[in-house]
């Protein structure tokens, strides 16, 4: 039965319900069930559809066979056999369920018996759910959040549904059809856009929620999309500076030594960062005072060198803690449906705290607030996010919230929720806090996402590149590295020296320009450094790799501290418009076909192509220079007109850099 209620149109047949109304400009949400209720009240991504700009509608019947929903440049045909499809403003398909066969007059049967949207039962109150859509097989498609392949268009693709150490799932893909759909759902499952059709699979879940939006470009697109699930947040300036950490600095004074010895070479430095296995317990929440006697006098001295302190904290707690027993008795820990409760193993037999929970997330900051904030610390590392259980068994998990099948994919945005609900309610409005994972949501919660802990080598890197422009695609502009990889990398070696100043030139460009890794253990740190003899990893400053990589590194300092006002114009961009500073070549220039396939190169806002060198001994590349602009190239003043691939040298000093011509940045700006 079709029907219309207020401004939605609704399916009814046989105790299956469809509902698709409009939730932001140009943008609808379907939701769907069977055998329950639907929940209207859950918005997950969304925001409230009362904060989510308003616009016109119109819902009108096709005699007695359709209801159609139209809402700005979109709109939504409900056929009586229950099939959804979205047009576009020209009345062509964007997105059309899975069908092959007619179906019998007032029904959903097929002789093949495929349906469109199909709920499985399974034990427990929930379904399983696949979600079929016809496939254009030439469309091109772009985010998901951050997967370590180099795959660019996703068409073709097989993507988990769910977070682990590196991989992040954001469920929002962007087609060159000029449209845009939110999988509102964080249940752990699949998505498979084949080339024959489109497949989004929850492995449990109550209902059906998406979102899908129309426009005329990628830009408005990723507008609108923002609007929907919130504005990024506005970004702090000292965090367009530079950022240094290293796998583990053991004690106050050989953090503080390291922020000296940067003002005394004179070297740009915005954030310095304290690592994990600084407290006593996992679950503590608190500095080791043997090896931190003092943090307020720490922050105070780093305060007055111009530089900020971020700490890490981990969601771990250690059956030692002495928070375990009041946060088991109160229900404050995730649940492990079989076997004992040890989800992680590191250092000792932790267990995650459960974040979905309102309680849990109460207790923690308040420990966070205590023994950090108060102590004049305000922004935080948010480590082991995705949760990092070991092993990944999604379905052994039970949150306050749901099953972990049904809603794991939402802790990390709720991890991140516990620090910041308690850094605004203190008051403070320049919030950033690193975080491990993300979803979707989760930029309107100052959440800066690294991609993990990846190795260290060109083959990871090139994989980053890619990984950045999927996680802006996807609606998480604040992304960063571990400059030179994460796993391995001796200081000493010159092929990793070579990749770490390649990478270093890449970070330049990144959102967040930041130095990270373990690199190779120095034989001090295995033992009676810290809890549990925690290893500290090599030297990872920027005069540790050699006078030669130095003199480059130091020089890329100085370039990226010049172009610090055009960061920032880029990020207040982005706070009002959603439109991420690292992007696409496609997202300004849709109109140019080839820029859809450019997977090592990036626009970092409108005026800066960069192309990173991301080959051991490469001293060339070939650069495109897209088509609709004329590009300036950095060190020669050469302009050249864009749709052309140009062949640029690249010594190890140098990194291909072009401008558009009439832009904001001048060439000499980049020069080095």
């Amino acid at each position: 039965m079709l029907k219309i209620d207020q401004q939605k149109i609704l399916w009814e047949y046989d105790g299956d319900l469809l509902v698709i109304e409009p939730w932001g400009k140009n943008s609808l949400r379907a939701r769907a069930s069977h055998m329950r209720p639907l929940n209207l009240e859950q918005p997950w991504a969304l925001l409230p559809q009362e904060e989510v700009q308003a616009q016109a509608y119109r819902v009108t019947y096709k005699g007695h066979q359709a209801v159609r929903l139209d809402n700005g440049a979109i709109s939504a045909v409900i056929e009586e056999n229950g099939r959804a499809s979205f047009l576009d403003k020209n009345g062509e398909v964007l997105l059309q369920e899975y069908q092959r066969d007619r179906t019998m007059r007032g029904t959903n049967y097929s002789p093949m018996m495929i349906k469109g949207r199909e709920f499985s039962p399974m034990r427990g109150p929930d379904n399983s759910l696949t979600v079929r859509f016809e496939s254009d097989e030439e469309e091109k498609l772009y985010g998901m959040g951050q997967y370590q392949q180099e795959t660019f268009n996703l068409k073709g693709s097989v993507l988990e549904l769910a977070h682990r150490n590196s991989q992040v799932s954001v469920p929002f893909v962007l087609s060159s059809k000029n449209y845009g759909f939110l999988w509102n759902n964080p249940a752990v499952g699949k998505a498979t856009f084949g080339t024959n059709h489109t497949e989004w699979e929850a492995y449990s879940t109550p209902q059906m929620d998406y979102w899908i939006t129309a426009g005329d470009s990628p830009r408005q697109i990723l507008s609108q999309y923002a609007r929907a699930t919130g504005m990024p947040s506005p970004m702090p300036e000292f965090a367009t500076g530079f950022w240094q950490c290293k796998m583990r600095y053991r004690t106050q004074e050989e953090l503080l030594n390291v922020a000296r010895e940067y003002k005394r070479r004179g070297l740009p430095i915005s954030v310095i960062i304290i690592d994990f296995f600084h407290w006593p317990e996992q679950g503590v929440w608190d500095f080791d005072s043997e090896y931190w006697p003092d943090p307020e006098a720490m922050v105070k001295e780093l305060e007055e060198m111009g530089i900020k302190l971020m700490v890490s904290v981990w969601p771990t707690v250690d059956p030692k803690s002495p928070n375990y027993p009041t946060m088991m008795e109160q229900g404050y820990l995730v649940h492990t449906d079989r076997g004992n409760r040890t989800q992680l193993e590191c250092g000792g037999y932790e267990v995650f705290y459960d974040a979905t929970h309102p309680g849990a997330r109460e207790f923690v900051w308040d420990k966070i607030k205590k023994h950090y904030y108060d102590r004049g610390i305000k922004h935080f590392w948010l480590d082991a996010a995705e949760p990092e259980t070991i092993p990944y068994h999604y379905d052994n998990f039970r949150y306050h919230m749901g099953s972990g099948l049904e809603v794991a994919n939402v802790y990390p945005y709720y991890y991140e929720k516990t620090v910041y609900d308690g850094l605004k309610t203190a008051g403070e409005t320049d919030i950033i806090n690193l975080e491990r994972c993300a979803w979707a949501g989760s930029q309107r919660l100052a959440t800066l996402v690294w991609s993990g802990d990846i190795v260290s080598s060109f083959h990871s890197m090139r994989r980053q590149i890619v990984a950045g422009l999927h996680m802006a695609v996807a609606g998480i502009p604040w992304w960063t590295t571990d400059i030179g990889g994460f796993d391995f990398g001796n200081p000493d070696d010159p092929a990793f020296r070579e990749l770490l100043v390649r990478w270093f030139q890449y970070g330049v460009f990144c959102p967040v320009f930041r130095l990270h890794g373990a690199r190779v253990f120095s034989s001090d740190a295995q033992e009676g450094m810290g809890y549990g003899g925690a290893p500290s990893g090599a030297p990872n400053e920027v005069w540790s790799y050699g006078e030669e990589a130095y003199g480059i590194l130091c020089k890329y300092l100085f370039l990226r501290e010049r172009i610090r006002g055009y960061v920032m114009a880029q990020m207040d961009l982005c706070h009002q418009e959603g439109i991420p500073p690292m992007r696409p070549l496609f997202v300004d220039y849709p109109e140019d076909e080839a820029a859809w396939s450019v997977k090592d190169q990036f626009l970092f806002g409108p005026d800066i192509l960069v192309s990173p060198i991301t080959h051991g001994g490469q001293t060339s590349r070939s650069v495109y220079l897209p088509k609709g602009a004329r590009w300036v190239q950095v060190g020669t003043g050469q302009v050249l007109e864009g749709g052309q691939a140009v062949e640029c040298a690249a010594p190890l000093e140098t990194i291909p850099l072009f401008v558009r011509e009439g832009g904001s940045v001048e060439a000499k700006t980049l020069e080095i």
